[in-house]
């Protein structure tokens, strides 16, 4: 005989008069105000986020843009770096480091990338903040949205989306700021000069930010990402997810503050809705586990402030594994975790050692297009084109030179002096000394170093063409 699942139906409480006017007046969640521990600490990391976004963009670096990705240029500057579209692949790593940073934390607690530090939610906070100033809390907002259209109610969606569009506008001259220099992108803006395509790309993610932080909202958490929907397969029975115990809080019911629980046959939840309010996506937490839940802690926060009124234990809500609403311990340390920590340690090493010993000058080389000549004292000669980067900031001296090649001589320019971030396209050509060659086509090595620091070195291999019968 199979094993049963035991279901607990968990009956829903009537809607108040407010719920059901806001039910019939507009589909738009409307948010309660709180206070609270996670509540705190969500506003602080999204407060360093948002310096962090808005101020990078604005600073100075050894004469230019401390953080810019200069499309023009294809080169990335981030402090004292340059970074150049033959170091990507340290991007990549990067990515892939996040990604498996990702993996471990949702291991560890679900969804906090969601309810804390992704965009989308907190840009979503800042604009229902925006909403309470302008129309006021959630009982006068519901109110507001099912009244007729009037003076009052024009002035106040007026300011709302007056706000919402200021910060959607600063947000995307912002971000294009990190690919267009910040300066004079502002000052084009502000005196109506700009044009082209910085201002396709101020007007797409002004759009895109008023329209999914002040419109959309929960839709894109509910169904536009798609980490809603394979987060579970990283869940596992000690993964800390938001939860209720239904052990502790059912059966539900109202009661007055100085009344025993069990005395009445009620649970610790005394069915007030606030952590249905307080929710950005609209869930009742105490129907388990959902897919629409992004892991804020707002029902944390609130169900917390109710259990201090009415003189019970907090934690009514909280961050629990399946392990230990079962009535078990919860593992902090187990295989997926270690597994997925370790990873991403390796990597962030690896990162660190590839930076560190990442060149500061790069050279690439290409043939040309004709196999080979010869030069008026008869020798066999290849011409190449040599591209020299300097990836430092400040002036350098470059020696160029040949790298295990006997047999064969460099002629061309064997010194260059590049500005900092400059590039270079250097013709040179490579003369074979022997008469006859053993082969038709050799590898030959062309190495670039620093004159001042000879450590700082790059090579590149290209191939020399020669006929086997003269």
């Amino acid at each position: 005989m199979s094993e049963r699942i035991p279901v607990q139906i968990v009956e829903r409480a009537e809607l108040s008069s407010v719920q059901r006017i806001a039910a019939s007046s507009d589909r738009q969640i409307h948010t309660r105000s709180f206070k609270g521990f996670f509540r705190n600490l969500r506003l602080s990391g999204a407060g360093v986020l948002l310096v962090l976004f808005f101020g990078t963009v604005w600073l100075n670096w050894g004469g230019h843009q401390a953080v810019l990705w200069d499309l023009s240029e294809s080169k990335f500057h981030i402090f004292g770096a340059t970074f150049w579209p033959q170091d990507f692949i340290l991007l990549s790593a990067l990515l892939i480091i996040c990604a498996f940073g990702l993996f471990a934390i949702t291991v560890f607690a679900g969804r906090v990338w969601c309810g804390y530090t992704c965009p989308q939610s907190v840009w979503t906070w800042v604009f229902m903040w925006c909403e309470k100033v302008a129309e006021g809390e959630r009982n006068q907002r519901i109110k507001l949205a099912a009244a007729p259209w009037s003076l009052n109610k024009l002035l106040r969606r007026s300011v709302k989306h007056t706000l919402w569009l200021a910060i959607s506008v600063l947000t995307a001259l912002t971000f294009v700021g990190y690919f267009t220099p910040i300066r004079p992108l502002a000052h084009e803006l502000l005196t109506l000069q700009l044009g082209g395509v910085s201002l396709f790309w101020i007007l797409f993610f002004t759009a895109t930010t008023y329209i999914n932080a002040g419109w959309l909202r929960e839709a894109v958490c509910m169904h536009m990402c798609p980490y809603a929907r394979f987060q579970s397969v990283m869940f596992d029975q000690d993964t800390l997810t938001i939860a209720y115990d239904p052990r502790r809080g059912e059966a539900r019911g109202p009661r007055k503050r100085d009344v025993v629980p069990a005395s009445q046959g009620l649970g610790d939840c005394i069915d007030c809705q606030v952590c249905v309010q307080v929710c950005p996506t609209g869930i009742d937490i105490r129907d388990g586990l959902q897919m629409e839940c992004i892991g804020c802690a707002a029902c944390i926060d609130a169900c917390d402030s109710i259990m201090d009124k009415m003189g019970y234990p907090t934690g009514l809500i909280g961050y629990k594994s399946e392990r230990t609403l079962q009535g078990g311990v919860t593992h902090l340390l187990r295989p997926r975790l270690i597994g997925y920590s370790a990873v991403l340690i390796l990597m962030i090493g690896a990162l660190v050692v590839a930076l560190q010993q990442r060149p500061m000058v790069s050279v690439d080389v290409s043939k040309d297009r004709g196999l080979f000549r010869e030069n008026s004292q008869g020798q066999i000669e290849n011409i190449y084109s040599l591209k020299v980067i300097n990836k430092t900031q400040q002036r350098q001296r470059y020696q160029i030179a040949l790298v295990d090649a006997d047999g064969f001589v460099l002629h061309g320019k064997h010194q260059v002096e590049l500005a900092a971030g400059e590039i270079i396209d250097l013709p040179v050509s490579v003369a074979m000394l022997a008469e006859r060659p053993e082969h038709g086509s050799q590898a030959i090595r062309f190495e670039v170093f620093d004159t001042d620091e000879p450590q700082v070195r790059s090579t590149a291999v290209s191939r020399f063409v020669a006929p086997l019968n003269r």
